[in-house]
């Protein structure tokens, strides 16, 4: 298992060149935030990266592929096919002929170049240029090792789109997920953490034990997860970067989806004693535990707002599962989810948006299980997507997308789906088997 530090320090910003007019407003960033219903997505023109020499031609082209992967599956951007490409980029110091780009609807041009240097390190460039001024937007270089190649897309793909949105990018991310394998009635599942796009999968546990609701820390890479095995479950912490694992505790009974709050420092959880459940946070350093709630009812899947002042979570203290938002100290909790459409829905596994804003969950009615989102004071409920069998909810670190798994049931099994929370642009994330319980990392940096 490698343990080589994943975080941006390894990607040197070398000098050579500069991010160019940042202090201008983008007229992008603006029909970003258009009415997504009515929204289009931007033409952009992504050139090959120029190999800096005969063996730099592959990378470059991995490079190129996997940044136009990146912003199609994004929603908000639409890739324009090379054969429209009427100039064929020659060089990455000269501007493009912008009347060329004009003329296929192009409004951005990426222009790259991928080199191996004499030490052995990768060096990848690029440009973002607008095609209506003819300015350079952005420009930026990375030397680094070269089996990350992959990572320097990831990050110029993140420059690309917040330099076009005016809101950070999501694509330096992973996402750790529960791999399943084998037929449905004795699955084998692992623990597994990939790129969020898919690629680099590898797997953190063997599939010995029974492993359940995996879920990032917010500030590390570090992850905490659930493990049935001999005895009492567990509750573990594996830190990625070294693959080196503790456990939190061995709790009598069962304990349910823990989740670490904002600054990474406690964990909180629901502990069952008896028919009932309630929600319990530990403080890592101390390991001492605080009741939060004391209800004979089921509270589960707590979540913290992003600013930690905050808690939501699953309870049936009014009889079937709903929505409550409470102080992050304990206190009086507030039911927020209410489907005035259908009476007899529940709510389950929120989770709070990184932006604060809103809270993701999944709602059980009439035979479907709806992904939507609803405001923390319970007003504006949406409806994403609906279906049988969705479940479990994660935000991308920036809050614009939301991944989830869906079970069709039967000999099938489960698959990751990405979609805006808009409700638009929904996709399958490629994954080698079934794929469960996803949760997605903060940026890599």
């Amino acid at each position: 298992m490698s343990k080589v530090r994943l975080d941006r320090r390894r990607f040197i910003l070398a000098s050579g060149l500069t991010l160019a007019a940042l202090s201008q407003r983008s007229a992008f960033a603006q029909r970003i935030r258009i009415d997504p219903e009515g929204f289009q997505p931007i033409p952009i023109a992504i050139t090959n990266f120029l190999p800096g020499g005969p063996s730099d031609a592959d990378v470059g082209n991995g490079i190129t592929g996997v940044i136009t992967n990146n912003l199609k599956r994004s929603g908000l951007f639409a890739p324009i096919d090379p054969a429209a490409f009427i100039e064929q980029i020659q060089s990455f110091d000269k501007p493009p002929q912008f009347a060329n780009w004009k003329s296929i609807n192009a409004q951005a041009i990426v222009t790259g170049r991928a080199t191996r240097q004499s030490d052995g390190r990768l060096r990848g460039e690029f440009r973002l240029w607008d095609v209506g001024s003819g300015q350079q937007l952005a420009a930026q270089q990375y030397v680094t090792q070269p089996e990350f190649w992959r990572r320097i897309a990831h990050i110029i793909s993140d420059q690309i789109y917040e330099r076009m949105t005016g809101e950070k990018g999501y694509f330096d991310s992973r996402v750790v997920f529960v791999d399943e394998s084998g037929p449905s009635e004795r699955r084998v599942k692992k623990l597994a953490i990939m790129d969020q796009d898919g690629a680099n999968v590898r797997y953190l546990t063997r599939g010995s034990d029974l492993v359940l609701t995996p879920r990032f820390s917010p500030s590390t890479q570090e992850i905490t997860y659930m493990e049935f095995g001999q005895g009492d479950p567990k509750v573990y912490l594996y830190n990625i970067e070294t693959g080196q694992r503790e456990i939190v505790g061995n709790f009598p009974g069962m304990s349910f989806s823990p989740r670490f709050s904002p600054d990474g420092q406690r964990i909180i959880m629901s502990l069952q004693q008896g028919g009932n459940s309630n929600l319990f946070v530990m403080d890592l350093r101390s390991k001492s535990t605080t009741r939060l709630t004391d209800t004979p009812a089921i509270d589960t899947s707590p979540s913290y707002s992003p600013d930690g002042s905050q808690i939501c979570f699953e309870s049936d203290r009014g009889g079937k599962p709903q929505i409550y938002v409470m102080p992050a100290q304990g206190g009086q909790a507030q039911r927020i989810s209410f489907a005035r459409d259908d009476v007899n829905a529940s709510y389950s596994t929120p989770v709070w948006s990184p932006r604060g804003d809103c809270i993701a969950f999944t709602r059980q009615g009439g035979g479907q299980f709806a992904i939507g989102l609803i405001k923390p004071d319970g007003s504006g409920e949406r409806i994403l997507t609906s279906g049988f069998h969705n479940e479990g909810p994660t935000f991308s670190p920036n809050g614009r997308v939301l991944m989830f798994f869906r079970d069709p049931g039967g000999t099938g099994g489960p698959s990751l789906y990405t979609i805006d929370i808009s409700g638009r642009n929904e996709l399958k994330v490629p994954t080698p088997g079934f794929a469960s319980d996803p949760a997605w990392s903060p940026l890599l940096s």
